[in-house]
């Protein structure tokens, strides 16, 4: 057994103990180490969630209101805000993980535009439907409570909220869903694609006593990834080195084959290098610490170029202490601002070559008849980020929603902007919480 100091928030230190024993854990000493995860898509085969009488058409149509509903509530709390209430409780991605020892598998959604991991606890006071064992912390030897005293409690319970000297968290979401329990810590197991689990113990997270609304009964809680001092990725920061990357399957493939699914990557193994590789800035507002920001300077169309142009609080393009779009690996979709969209849709319809389609059920407003191929006749588009030029797919950006259908995946998004996940598929993207940059790499997903 190993110790090692672990460095919460900046000021609290918790000891780290690393499992070594056991020839099926896998040892992570101070970053020196990574692993691999797989992110099971939530129309994946492999999801509790998968419909296999679904068609790709109506899948996208889905995929399309989950985005609507998640940049709804990141319009509503607007860069600015205090609060967090992004709506994750019908995620896009999954992880299995388990909890506490001896450990219990559980199955989450995970989330970058959440901070604070949780998941259900006996007793349960008021909890959602859960088809897999819900965990009682009184059966798991290494399950530990957070004092009203502990730094960790300020940092989470705005104002401290304690029940006989255990700090209580609640989180509050977009679409009324809630939770609420003791701030607690507890040995986290990861499923690593090496075969071996990863042990990582002392890991904070919410033991929720008190949780409704839209959560779906295959699932136990959320897995928060975001940029705020209590998410997993900050709470990791010493043994990943501050480091996670992750490559996306294209929707079209990960909800269809059930061999194949995207990845993300800590530590060692999120390392983004070699040829293609390009990087940009990656802001943080301290209003709102969870988001990860990006400065949007301008995108190509061919030869044509169109600067980025703000909403009222979205900032505008250039801004140096600032990002103007978030990367969000939950939303679908891109949404940028109104003004923006105008000057951008107008540009890319006036350069493809296709004919014009409506969408039966008005879910997608620009669409075009695909050739034989399944695609539409696009020139280069490039995104032009802070010292980073992307190229973004053709079939990223017009994706195939039905067999005879192609629809534009940039939607106006009022205030706020997002770059979703289908103009990530297929890049390797890799975060660095230290350097403070965010690289993309063009990658085959189906191959990592």
């Amino acid at each position: 057994m190993m110790e090692i100091q672990k460095k919460v928030n900046g000021s609290c230190n918790l000891n780290v103990e690393v499992e070594d024993e056991d020839e099926n854990m896998v040892e992570i000493q101070n970053g020196v180490n990574g692993f691999t995860l797989d992110l099971i898509h939530n129309d994946s085969p492999r999801s509790p969630f998968h419909n296999p009488s679904s068609t790709p058409y109506e899948r996208f149509q889905n995929a399309f209101h989950r985005s609507l509903s998640r940049a709804s509530f990141f319009n509503k709390i607007g860069v600015n805000s205090i609060q967090s209430t992004v709506i994750p409780t019908r995620g896009e991605f999954l992880m299995k993980i388990s909890v506490g020892t001896p450990p219990v598998d559980t199955l989450v959604i995970v989330d970058t535009g959440s901070d604070l991991t949780w998941t259900q606890c006996k007793p349960c006071v008021k909890c959602f439907k859960q088809v897999i064992p819900i965990f009682n912390p009184k059966s798991s030897s290494s399950y530990k409570t957070v004092s009203c005293t502990d730094k960790l409690c300020r940092e989470v319970s705005k104002p401290i909220k304690c029940t006989k000297n255990v700090c209580n968290y609640v989180v509050n979401y977009g679409d009324q869903s809630h939770t609420s329990g003791d701030l607690s810590i507890e040995t986290f197991r990861f499923a690593s694609t090496s075969g071996k689990d990863v042990s990582i113990p002392n890991i904070v997270f919410g033991c929720g006593h008190q949780n409704a609304g839209t959560f779906n009964n295959a699932t136990s809680g959320i897995i928060g990834l975001g940029g705020g001092n209590v998410s997993i990725v900050n709470q990791m920061h010493q043994e990943i080195k501050g480091k996670f990357s992750y490559c996306l399957i294209p929707l079209a493939i990960s909800s269809s084959n059930p061999n194949v699914t995207s990845h993300i990557n800590f530590g060692d193994n999120a390392i983004v290098s070699g040829p293609g590789v390009v990087s940009t800035p990656l802001f943080r507002n301290p209003m709102q610490p969870t988001f990860y920001f990006l400065n949007l300077k301008a995108v190509s169309v061919g030869s044509n170029r169109v600067k980025y142009q703000s909403s009222p609080i979205s900032p505008p393009a250039g801004d140096g202490d600032h990002g103007n779009i978030i990367i969000d690996s939950g939303t679908v979709l891109t949404f940028i601002p109104d003004a923006f969209y105008l000057n951008l849709g107008s540009l890319l319809m006036r350069s493809v070559n296709a004919t014009r389609k409506d969408d039966p059920s008005g879910t997608f407003t620009v669409c075009y008849e695909p050739n034989e191929n399944g695609t539409i006749n696009v020139p280069k588009i490039v995104a032009h980020f802070t010292d980073a030029d992307l190229e973004l797919s053709p079939t990223s950006v017009f994706a195939k929603v039905a067999d005879d259908l192609v629809c534009l995946t940039i939607v106006p998004g009022n205030q706020v902007a997002i770059f979703g996940n289908l103009l990530q598929s297929n890049f390797l993207i890799g975060y660095d919480l230290v350097a403070n940059k965010v690289s993309f790499k063009p990658t085959d997903c189906t191959k990592q």
